[in-house]
């Protein structure tokens, strides 16, 4: 083990270089030391793993829709492909710097640790806090029932029980991902293989087939020509369906080697997804023309139904199901670790920082963040909650990267992976963050502050925790 100067030592006893380099029980308060087993998490995933967490944590249902909608807002081809390159630029300068952050600080939780070194623990905890009780929740919720749609759609019934195939699905999930992350990891494999050779079929058929008259050049001709407004507007869907790299870091303390992994996979994830996504829209532009792709809110499954017909939309309903599947796998697999990291901290309930000891997974956040989602699920609240919260993602987006500022200040003696262009391009990545979030509020101003007074709803309870936790410390005899 590496020693540490005493002004390593001086930044506090939350920064990653005390965090990474102490044992789990060291890191907790005496007072909880012992309820947590001397259990580490498993080191059970390779490079192809991790790139596979990326890409599948990126690619959901959004490219089978969204893209109807940038063409509704963009009046040329070639301006609706340089959105898709844009975004596509904006999510590799954040995968950059998520690399960076991933390969000092290679620790369970991911983001949750780089906000509250960078920052504060309570904006790590904020992280958290909106990550469990709304966006994951929520989001595990609504793509629950988005397979059981597609899935009762494939099979020929669907009238059926939407909710029961969609508990059914959250329950089997989280027992995968309870017994171990290798298993969990196999699925998110095998899913982003599926949905990656299934968008490679479609782009294939579009190449192949008969093209649109003029689809390159032909655009729609009106009073209000697009613009840089336009243009922005057109990159908020764009941003939403780039995201979702950061699932890998979540899972960094289980990469065998993360101080090599986490980099290449990060990069390598993040621009196999812009190469798909720029040519799956090459294929709809292609195929059904830029009218075409505004005229229709199922792109995917109108190109697949120009090639296949009625086999087209069973093709379609497959992929979205098992993409939906797979993203809903990898929700329960990543973001209990955030939960984990937390109590591991003494900022969330101590039972969450115990490991299975045969399995060696935070099975008691598996339990809590599954339990809440199947609440959500059942209640129909989960919809509310999503609504409110929209605009989170990019605010802890936008903070974590500006937090690489001030992080890599305190760990200027440390090698290893650079983001390229620092600072003007994370710099660039945290103004693009704040347009979107300024975008999103001006959208729905109301939601937005519903959300923002359910986020700040988390201080007081953060407080309260570390409130316990330091009355647990003064109680309780060091070891």
């Amino acid at each position: 083990m590496m020693n540490w100067t005493s002004a390593d030592r001086g930044v506090g006893p939350l920064t990653a270089i005390a965090h990474f380099h102490q044992p789990v029980l060291a890191r907790c308060p005496p007072s909880r030391r012992g309820s947590i087993r001397r259990v580490s998490l498993r080191r059970a995933l390779g490079p192809f793993d991790a790139t596979m967490v990326v890409i599948g944590g990126i690619i959901g249902t959004g490219i089978f829709v969204n893209p109807y909608l940038v063409a509704r807002t963009l009046d040329t081809p070639p301006l609706v492909l340089a959105a898709w390159v844009a975004g596509g630029v904006v999510a590799i300068i954040g995968a950059l710097a998520y690399a960076e952050l991933g390969q000092q600080q290679p620790q369970a939780g991911g983001p949750y640790v780089y906000l509250r070194d960078a920052w504060h623990p309570v904006v790590g905890f904020l992280y958290g806090w909106a990550l469990l009780l709304m966006i994951e929740a929520g989001a595990m919720a609504a793509v629950a029932l988005n397979f059981a749609r597609y899935t009762l759609r494939l099979v020929g019934h669907p009238d059926a029980n939407l909710t029961a195939v969609a508990i059914a699905a959250i329950v089997l999930l989280t027992v995968i991902n309870y017994v171990g992350v290798r298993p969990g990891s196999r699925v998110v494999n095998a899913s982003v293989v599926f949905k990656v050779s299934a968008l490679v079929v479609l782009i294939a058929f579009a190449w192949w087939g008969e093209s649109a008259p003029d689809w390159l050049s032909a655009g729609r001709t009106d009073h209000t020509p697009s613009g840089a407004l336009a243009f922005g507007a057109a990159l908020i869907p764009i941003l939403f369906t780039y995201g979702g790299w950061q699932k890998a870091n979540t899972v960094a303390e289980e990469l065998r080697d993360p101080q090599r992994d986490m980099p290449r996979s990060l990069i390598i994830g993040t621009l196999i997804v812009i190469a798909i996504y720029v040519l799956a829209n090459i294929a709809y532009l292609r195929t059904l023309g830029l009218t075409g792709l505004a005229g229709t809110e199922t792109p995917a499954a109108s190109v697949a139904g120009l090639w296949l017909g009625t086999n087209g939309a069973r093709f379609i309903s497959a992929t979205i199901a098992i993409s939906t599947f797979g993203f809903l796998n990898l929700s329960i697999m990543a973001s209990p670790r955030v939960y984990f990291a937390m109590a591991r901290d003494g900022a969330f309930f101590p039972a969450l920082a115990n490991l299975h000891p045969r399995f060696q997974t935070p099975g008691t956040a598996i339990l809590l963040q599954s339990g809440w989602a199947l609440l959500l699920l059942v209640t129909g609240k989960y919809e509310d909650l999503l609504n409110t919260v929209v605009f989170a993602d990019w605010v802890f987006f936008g903070l974590t990267v500006a937090g690489l500022f001030l992080l890599r200040r305190r760990f200027a003696g440390r090698v290893g992976f650079r983001t390229p262009g620092y600072p003007w391009l994370p710099a660039a990545f945290v103004m693009v963050a704040i347009c979107v979030v300024f975008s999103v509020i001006r959208e729905a101003p109301v939601r937005s502050a519903t959300g923002a007074g359910l986020l700040l709803l988390g201080v007081p309870v953060f407080y309260l925790f570390k409130y316990f936790s330091r009355a647990g410390e003064t109680t309780t005899p060091a070891d």
